[in-house]
């Protein structure tokens, strides 16, 4: 497997808006229309990604946790689908309903969004406050598939608990590593 680290996007970068297609009702929605309310996690993943595989799981009952919590996350697949169909949008679905996922999973079909969030891998993972301020970006947690590190969700889960608290963030941030975007050619 190929490991592309996160470009790590300035901390207190507004968050881009975008109005990408919901794959699970095929709308379109924009950020405003799907920010949480005190926390907003963005996460670009795809389906086939074996990084992506690994942490599916353990995104699903995060975003479970902290749903009432004024927490919203918000999956968008930006891969080229010619070359990788397993992406496509109708498999975007099957893969929404097998894991459970109770976000949105938006279709970034022509890339502009992962450009605009200087996105590198799936996954890859961004915490905003609620002023779509950017207070963490990077990593889940140390687990990849087969370095036998339990898949915790510790960083990401220290950045959203830290912003519902009012307390800054740890600074130190560790790039998420996963497959590289499949770029469009």
């Amino acid at each position: 497997m190929a490991q592309t680290p996160s470009n790590m996007l300035a901390l207190g970068t507004i968050a881009p808006d975008f109005n990408l297609l919901n794959v699970v009702d095929n709308n379109y929605v924009s950020l405003k229309d799907l920010k949480g309310e005190k926390v907003t996690v963005i996460l670009f993943i795809c389906n086939h990604c074996p990084f992506v595989k690994h942490l599916n799981e353990a995104i699903s009952k995060t975003a479970k946790i902290y749903d009432s919590k004024g927490v919203n996350f918000i999956a968008i697949s930006s891969n080229d689908v010619e070359n990788y169909p397993q992406d496509a949008p109708k498999y975007m679905k099957e893969l929404v309903k097998n894991e459970d996922f109770i976000f949105p999973y938006l279709y970034d079909k022509d890339q502009e969004v992962a450009k605009a969030y200087d996105a590198a891998c799936t996954p890859d993972f961004y915490v905003f406050n609620k002023n779509l301020t950017l207070e963490y970006r990077g990593q889940f947690d140390d687990s990849r598939p087969g370095n036998n590190i339990p898949i915790t969700g510790k960083d990401l889960i220290a950045a959203i608990d830290a912003i519902l608290n009012n307390k800054a963030v740890n600074p130190n941030q560790k790039p998420s590593i996963g497959c590289n975007i499949k770029w469009l050619n």
